[in-house]
């Protein structure tokens, strides 16, 4: 499914499994995990001689798999407990499948184990409980730069066929998914983590978060949730979920699709580097693209700069919550107090 090794961003989700696991330390524990890999391989009709290596921990464990014969490659994702049942991440396929069935946009194909089915329910005695497992072609293709304008055009034609494809596409009745809105995100209820509790939060930053999280949250109710702004969107298209194969946009890793406003997908493609200068001009580029496939009114345009700061301090909550892993130590306070400048430009713009 991905062409070169992605980043790795291990969530604080995994700290349970790994406490039940009662192993000696992290790396035993994900040796456990590549055991079950191993043994979910039989439940498909792949080579004997294929080989597996962990390419990305992140909501799931993802191995690449490698026939060296043939030269053939797949993806094959290790799901964590509790964050999705099997009928949401059924209802996550069904969609991919979708997308790609109708034409809409490229994506890897999930293949069906021997049974039929697409979801595989695999156990090792190591672990507790068992694991769903789901495997994917490979996608060819490398992911875009940050400073590519004319690749963000593409990104927002690429966005723009999804939200019409969702527009028109019956769901399965037992279709379910998270939603991604201010209650769920910044709010009293959300899935990644208190924004109170992102590092290195000093007081000042903290009161000018607070006021920034209010400005969202009156911006969010007066633009409402009606169904051509707010519907099922991919939810997470950074560059990291996204490969590029000449102008061809392959769109990968559904694992945070769900009910939010469309326009979350444009905040998500600057994620992690929101502040960054050129931030304005691949905006721009994006919803010149968008405007091809789809529409997009002046006042829509206009909020996109709220999406963009939900999605800053959603992650602010995210590294905050995750503290202990490299990812947050790394990047973690640096990221809370450039938060702070960008926090005080959009109080000053969104008044």
């Amino acid at each position: 499914m991905l062409s070169q090794p992605l980043p790795s961003f291990p969530l604080a989700q995994w700290e349970a499994v790994l406490s039940e696991t009662s192993a000696a330390s992290h790396e035993t524990y994900l040796k456990h995990v590549l055991a079950l890999a191993e043994r979910a391989l039989s439940r498909y009709d792949l080579p004997a001689d294929v080989t597996v290596r962990l390419i990305n921990l992140s909501e799931n464990a993802t191995y690449r798999v490698d026939h060296a014969k043939t030269g053939r490659k797949w993806a094959l994702r290790v799901h964590r407990e509790g964050y999705h049942s099997h009928g949401g991440i059924a209802s996550e396929l069904a969609w991919q499948r979708a997308l790609k069935a109708d034409g809409a946009i490229v994506t890897p194909s999930s293949i069906p184990g021997r049974d039929g089915e697409y979801i595989q329910s695999v156990s090792i005695d190591e672990l507790p409980g068992p694991r769903n497992v789901v495997l994917f072609d490979w996608e060819a293709g490398a992911e875009p730069a940050q400073t590519d304008v004319a690749g963000f055009e593409l990104l927002g034609e690429t966005a723009a066929r999804m939200h019409a494809h969702v527009r028109q596409w019956t769901r399965p009745a037992w279709f379910e998914r998270h939603t991604w809105d201010f209650d769920t995100s910044l709010g009293d209820h959300p899935h990644w983590g208190r924004w109170r509790d992102g590092m290195g939060l000093t007081p000042a930053a903290l009161e000018v978060f607070a006021r920034t999280v209010e400005r969202i949250r009156q911006r969010l109710a007066a633009f409402g949730k009606a169904p051509n702004r707010f519907g099922l969107v991919h939810g997470d298209m950074r560059l990291a979920n996204l490969l590029m194969d000449g102008r061809t946009v392959k769109v990968i890793d559904f694992d945070d699709c769900g009910f939010s406003w469309f326009l979350y997908d444009c905040a998500t493609t600057v994620s992690f580097f929101e502040d960054d200068p050129k931030v304005p001009e691949l905006i721009a580029a994006w919803v010149r693209g968008y405007r091809r496939i789809g529409t997009l009114s002046p006042q829509e345009e206009a909020e996109i700069g709220t999406f963009v700061m939900l999605r800053r301090l959603l992650l602010v909550a995210w590294i905050g919550s995750h503290s202990e892993t490299d990812l947050a130590q790394s990047m973690g306070v640096a990221y809370t107090q450039a938060t702070v400048p960008m926090c005080e430009r959009y109080l000053s713009n969104y008044a």
